[in-house]
């Protein structure tokens, strides 16, 4: 297995810096967005704090022409009025340009912010090999592509816009409330630490159980993709109140802990309120000793309890912030994993661009799927195949036959000994050279969405028409193709579902076939198929590709005997090697099956 790098400080806590660090390289061409972002936030910010001030110079100037003492001139009250008027609208209209602004250039830097990452993501995961897949498992790298990654794109959007404005509202609105009423300021540095201490409480509680509900989401879409998956075998043993049953269990144990976690969050909201009017409070109470004793005026007062507001609103847009980063602090953890998870399989630095021919030795092989594996999957594995030769493969199910052909495409490496292929080392070859040599028709057939031509050109994407209908000839899918409305563009739905497994089978065929390997594989891909079209099958891959390697891995018999050499194994191991009329004498477990085969009830068939 890869080495993952920890996340965690010399003291043992997650280093959510490193996670940032690294996952913000995905913002890439989005800077810019992300930089005007918040410098259009500041400007509102500061437009917006500017207002009160202004409102509070005017409330002022009209109070003192109240003054019975003082002559009002109507031409000069219009006067003033009109110019903060005109101060006030400009402001107004600043503001809410700047805002605009703002929410557009932030919007385009969080999805693209997002695009970036999850193109990221999915690039590492093609990346990897079947080992790194078996460690985080299918389930788990859909949800992190999907659920993790839309939890990000949120937080980092509240990142640029919320939590780049509300400190700035925050320390522009303290500072304006210390300016105009310094002697009141107190009730601000008060309150502010107490919420600040009890948002830090709730928030340090709240991280671990979000930590467990996106584990939680793992176990829901593995329920969820098992049962699609398997509907039909579901249906078949009327198991729909049982996978409904496991279904909810997890959906509900997810709910629950979303419920735990939410309930602490949801208490931010009840604190500010009781703050903000605590607040209100104490400004009202102490403003109307301060303004009968001609220490502050009215306008001031007016303007603190607006600074108050802003305040405290700025601390709820903050828990706001604080909410969604406690819940993305899992995401930004999953994401990271994958980032940061190195492939088991990897080009060498000066990589063979050639493979010479098709022929395949493994040399004292032996093989472990983990290195803390108690017992060799493959053991003690020597062979040598000459190039053109065709061999046949077959044994009981659990005997490593696919295990034995998966390191020869490179699928894993081996843990002990070498693979050979055209007389190179696997290891030292350009994985995507030894692949496209290597043609391989796996043991669970796979199609995609798109029509029958697409799917085919995976073996070949340069291959004409007349190639595509030779290899499907050749794997006998030409009869039931040319039988749909439009022929190869027929559409293959998601998963092949709209075609019968035989038919996956020989569509998976020809698709190898288009590559013109030097070696091909075969992995149990006509079982499916009736005996008479398994040799059809056999028969055109004789004649149509003379010159490449066959490795034909079977559970029947018929499919294998005209092999030119035929490997029994059993635990891991090649316990038998020969032509079929040999192991007939030499192997009482080839022996065996043939006679189960071509026997019922003790007599020929």
């Amino acid at each position: 297995m890869g080495k993952t790098e920890k996340v965690v400080s010399p003291e043992g806590k997650v280093s959510y810096l490193r996670i940032a660090k690294l996952l913000g390289k995905s913002v890439r061409e989005y800077k810019t967005s992300s930089i005007l972002s918040i410098v259009f936030i500041g400007l509102e910010a500061l437009f917006e704090c500017i207002i009160p001030y202004v409102m509070s110079l005017l409330i002022t100037d009209l109070t003192k022409m109240d003054n019975p003492n003082v002559a009002i001139d109507p031409e000069e009250l219009m006067g003033k009025v009109l110019t903060y008027g005109a101060i006030l609208l400009a402001l107004a209209v600043c503001s809410f340009a700047s805002g605009m602004i703002a929410g557009k250039v932030s919007a385009k830097a969080s999805v693209g912010f997002a695009t970036n990452l999850r193109k990221d993501l999915f690039y590492k995961i093609s990346s990897f090999s079947f080992n790194n897949i078996d460690k985080f498992s299918v389930s788990s790298l859909v949800t992190r592509q999907t659920t993790d990654i839309t939890y990000i794109q949120m937080c980092f959007m509240m990142l640029i816009r919320i939590a780049m404005r509300s400190p700035l509202m925050l320390i522009f609105s303290v500072v304006m409330a210390s300016v105009m009423a310094p002697s009141m300021a107190w009730i601000y540095a008060i309150l502010i630490p107490i919420l600040a201490v009890i948002f830090f409480f709730l928030i340090v509680k709240a991280v671990p159980i979000f930590n467990r509900v996106f584990d939680k989401y793992d176990l829901l879409n593995e329920s969820v993709e098992e049962n699609v998956r398997g509907i039909r075998v579901v249906k078949t043993y009327t198991r729909e109140e049982f996978e409904k049953k496991k279904f909810f269990k997890a959906s509900d144990e997810m709910r629950d802990q979303f419920v735990i976690g939410e309930r602490l969050l949801a208490l931010t909201n009840p604190f500010l309120a009781f703050f903000m009017y605590v607040s209100m409070l104490f400004i009202i109470w102490f403003g109307s000793y301060m303004v009968l004793g001609d220490m502050v005026e009215i306008g001031e007062i007016s303007a603190l309890l607006t600074y108050g507001a802003q305040i405290l609103s700025s601390l709820m847009m903050l828990s706001m912030v604080f909410v969604m980063i406690s819940m993305s602090t899992a995401c930004l953890r999953r994401v990271y994993e994958v980032l940061i998870e190195e492939p088991t399989i990897r080009n060498p630095e000066n990589p063979v661009m050639e493979v010479a021919d098709g022929s395949i030795v493994f040399d004292n092989v032996n093989f472990k799927y983990k290195a803390d594996a108690e017992k060799f999957a493959l053991a003690d594995v020597n062979l040598v195949i000459h190039p053109g030769e065709t061999i046949g493969i077959i044994g009981g199910t659990g005997s490593s036959k696919s295990t034995l052909v998966n390191l020869i495409s490179r699928f894993y490496d081996v843990t002990e000994g070498r693979v050979l292929v055209g007389g190179v080392d696997v290891r030292d070859y350009d994985i995507r050279t030894l692949r496209e040599n290597v043609s391989m028709v796996l043991q669970k057939n796979v199609l995609f969405s798109g029509t029958i031509k697409e799917n085919l050109r995976w073996g070949n994407n340069d291959a004409t028409d007349e190639e595509i209908v030779q290899a499907c000839h050749i794997a006998q899918a030409d009869t039931f193709v040319e039988s749909f409305p439009k022929k190869y563009d027929s559409e293959i739905l998601q998963g092949g579902s709209n075609v019968s497994g035989g038919q996956k089978q020989r569509l998976c065929i020809a698709r190898a076939i288009l590559k013109k390997p030097k070696v091909l594989i075969m992995d149990d891909s006509t079982s499916a198929v009736d005996t008479k079209t398994d040799a059809f099958i056999r028969e055109g891959l004789k004649s149509a590709l003379p010159g490449t390697t066959k490795i034909i891995i079977a559970q029947r018999i018929s499919s294998v005997q005209e092999a030119d050499k035929i490997l029994v194994m059993d635990d891991g191991r090649i316990v038998n090697m020969g032509k079929h009329e040999e192991l007939l004498l030499s192997s009482p477990i080839y022996k065996e099956i043939y006679d189960l085969q071509n026997r019922v009830g003790g007599e020929q068939e």
